[in-house]
């Protein structure tokens, strides 16, 4: 059997695996997804359960809107059943699965397409909203999903070698370079006129900051599909995917990164009035400043 035949048939398991609520919404039992992922134990699977969820958190989102947690009866011979544990899933959840599973699981690849591919179509609905949002909440948005996906980079960089702080420090710096053509941290800083004390992602437009994200999700899939080891070799795949970006970038006629105007207000002071603002509506009272 060829490999796309293998797509095709762990596509159609995964898409025949769909569940529906009675508000139609989609949803996959974890007990499903566990067998067609190849995990024979619950045990080992609810340990990536569990690390799903976590990414799940860490990334802004109420876990409990994704991982339901149900009771399922089970068969256990001579006409008995019994209550097993169980979820109901969304697509996204499924997806962070995956994103944590075994990935020395040749269906776990086939996984990470099938769900890469239905999140990021949800994703195109979802961008229309996107578009309506003001500069302010765009940012907003982005860094949060720059956060997300940096704790990603960063755990699979280490996995590939990348181990301390300085190590990492390095490893950045090359996916800087790559991007902003041969600038680092520091000639970032100076270019954008940035304080000793200002972050460059929290003095980023929206533009700029989809451009990074797109340059990490790249370099963590890039580290992760190809089984990149070494410190040396996955800072060349950070210089190289930044430089693919800026590539991108310059072939749509678009401004480079170190060239787009630094916004008038940081990020942080965005964020804290953002959480005033929610503070105030929760409480019910608009207090004068």
């Amino acid at each position: 059997m060829s490999n796309k035949d293998i797509e095709k048939r762990y596509h159609a398991t995964f898409e025949e695996l769909k569940q529906f609520a009675v508000d139609h919404a989609e949803f996959w039992y974890a007990r499903d997804l566990q067998i067609a992922l190849d995990y024979s134990s619950w045990d080992k699977f609810k340990r990536v359960i569990q690390k799903a969820v976590s990414a799940c958190e860490n990334s802004n989102q109420p876990s409990v809107n994704h991982f339901s947690q149900v009771g399922k009866m089970v068969n256990i011979g001579s006409g008995s059943q019994r209550e097993v544990e169980d979820f109901q899933l969304s697509r996204y959840a499924c997806y962070l699965i995956v994103q944590n599973a075994d990935p020395s699981k040749p269906v776990i690849a086939n996984g990470q397409t099938y769900f890469a591919i239905q999140t990021r179509r949800q994703e195109l609905v979802d961008d229309e909203a996107f578009k309506r949002l003001k500069e302010e909440e765009k940012r907003l948005f982005l860094r949060n999903e720059m956060r997300v996906h940096n704790k990603q980079l960063v755990d699979t960089a280490h996995q590939a070698g990348v181990e301390t702080t300085l190590d990492f420090a390095i490893f950045q710096n090359h996916g800087y370079q790559g991007l902003y053509g041969g600038l680092d941290a520091k000639g970032i800083h100076q270019r954008k006129g940035l304080k000793k004390s200002q972050h460059i992602v929290d003095n980023m437009g929206s533009t700029e900051l989809a451009a990074n994200l797109f340059r990490a999700t790249q370099t963590e899939e890039k580290l992760r599909r190809e089984h990149i080891q070494g410190k040396i070799r996955a800072n060349q795949t950070h210089f190289d995917v930044g430089k693919k970006v800026r590539q991108t970038i310059k072939e749509l006629g678009g401004t480079m990164p170190e060239d787009l105007p630094k916004p008038e207000e940081d990020l942080k002071k965005l964020e804290r009035r953002a959480q005033s603002s929610e503070k105030t509506l929760g409480g019910g009272v608009n207090e004068q400043e």
